[in-house]
């Protein structure tokens, strides 16, 4: 990986002095040298004449906003190749595509995260390292054909291979770059993913100790209101002569449907904050955002957190019934695994189960108001079992339309993907992939039939340990 340098030049650009403080100091620390501006007129002068290697640019300044700003560095040859990262408190598409429009290359959102601010900045700066060395590598390359080339007429022999050699340079580079884009993209979506497991756990540990305290106060209250509500009726027993203020109040209270009703509100209160310890639980099930290393632990409670997660796509629509989940789990150890990145794989293949079990949903209905009936119900069965050679199988089978066979032969590729534009990244699948056969030593498959839905089947061995003294014997005895 390359690493920046800690000379590497960087222009702030924000009207507020706080800002700039805050992100002179973070970045300073951080090695970088850090100059700053108040306005984008000052900024462009700046940029001219210093050549920063990366510019923090605000949106909302007064004289011209950053969008202007950004244009006008991008128009003038001395500055256009100083990448751009706005930074802005509007988060919504129409600004973030206004702003990459105008030649920006990334977005920071306020209130800054100083690790989030840290990362992208170091990541853009590597990116434009890596361009300037791929560019002179092009400039060098480039020299040498040309080299090669005047001498062509005395040494044909000589330059045929030189052309041969070129061309698996060119080829090398081309397979360099694409591995540095995927690489890229999945480093990203690791770490929204990450940053989405820490605020799932975060959000849970939050919740969880005042609906704790909620629930265990029900209980005595429970008990407390039961003794009142016979002491009451005690009273009224001893007592049955009412003074006409007590019967007043009594009948403005409806004092009967009190009684009758009290316990009851308290048992929905009950199995209410049950729910909410459920969903808390099974947050956190999923997050595992500290359990980093190998864990023995039970996979149908990954499943189920995950399922709990997509609980409210699970349910019936406007003209459409609910998904109905059939989980048919076997009797399974405890398993030897990476939770957190396990828990990742049934995410990403139970979402594509649901988005196609809708899709056939679309599809049917079309079906139906044409007189072509299909009542296939909408199912997503799930099925585990220990299978031979100590392995678990997680089979998860939806009722969609299927897949044909060209499609089926690329989904585990990177940025392949069949949804629209913004609803997939094609990265889900790849990742689950390389999560399952390369950190686990298993396998992930894809069956589907056009029509019949698809089916994906995830093996594991049920230890890893395992997997790694075969390894090791099979090493040793080589």
């Amino acid at each position: 990986m390359m690493l920046t340098s800690s000379s590497s030049s960087i222009l702030i650009v924000d009207d507020n002095p706080t800002n700039l403080e805050v992100l002179s100091e973070a970045l300073s620390d951080a090695g970088f040298q850090v100059s700053v501006a108040l306005d984008g007129e000052s900024a462009i002068d700046q940029a001219q004449y210093y050549q920063p290697e990366l510019v923090l640019l605000d949106v909302m300044m007064p004289g011209i906003d950053g969008f202007e700003t950004c244009q006008r560095l991008k128009a003038n040859p001395t500055t256009r190749d100083i990448p751009v990262i706005f930074m802005t408190a509007l988060a919504d598409t129409e600004h973030k595509v206004r702003g990459l429009t105008s030649g920006a290359i990334d977005y920071i959102t306020k209130p800054f995260q100083q690790e989030e601010v840290l990362a992208r900045v170091r990541l853009q700066l590597n990116l434009r390292n890596l361009s300037k060395t791929l560019e002179l590598q092009n400039v060098k390359l480039k020299q040498e054909i040309a080299e090669r080339e005047a001498a062509q007429t005395a040494l044909q022999t000589l330059t045929k291979d030189l052309e041969r050699r070129v061309e698996e340079r060119t080829a090398e580079l081309s397979q360099a770059l694409q591995n540095l884009q995927v690489a890229q993209s999945q480093l990203v979506h690791g770490e929204k993913l990450a940053t989405l497991g820490q605020l799932v756990a975060g959000v849970a540990h939050e919740i969880n100790n005042p609906v704790n305290f909620i629930h265990g106060n029900i209980v005595f209250a429970t008990d407390y209101i039961r003794g009142v509500l016979d002491l009451l009726q005690l009273y009224q027993t001893q007592f049955p002569d009412k003074t006409p203020e007590i019967q007043q109040l009594s009948e403005t209270l409806d004092l009967e449907f009190i009684q009758s009703d009290l316990p009851s509100l308290l048992t929905s209160m009950k199995v209410g904050t049950d729910r909410i310890r459920e969903i808390v639980r099974s947050l956190r099930t999923f997050a595992r955002h500290d359990e980093a290393e190998i864990k023995r632990v039970d996979l149908h409670d990954g499943i189920d957190s995950a399922l709990m997660i997509l609980n409210s796509r699970l349910k019936p629509q406007q003209n459409y019934p609910a998904i109905q989940i059939i989980r048919e789990y076997g009797d399974l150890p405890s398993v030897e695994c990476y939770p957190g990145q396990l828990n990742q794989v049934f995410m990403n293949i139970l979402n594509n189960a649901i988005d196609a079990v809708e899709e056939a949903m679309v599809y049917r209905s079309v079906r139906i108001l044409g007189k072509e009936a299909d009542l296939t119900p909408p199912t997503i069965r799930i099925c585990t079992a220990l299978t031979e050679h100590e392995h678990i199988a997680i089979r998860i089978a939806d009722s969609g339309l299927g897949m044909p066979e060209e499609i089926k032969r690329r989904i585990f590729e990177p940025f392949f993907t069949t949804k629209p534009a913004g609803k997939g990244t094609g990265l889900g699948l790849s990742i689950s992939h390389q999560i399952v056969a390369e950190k686990h030593q298993g396998n992930l498959e894809c069956y589907s039939i056009p029509g019949q839905g698809t089916e994906f089947v995830i093996r594991i061995p049920m230890s890893q340990s395992m997997v790694s003294g075969v390894a090791n014997v099979a090493v040793s005895a080589a």
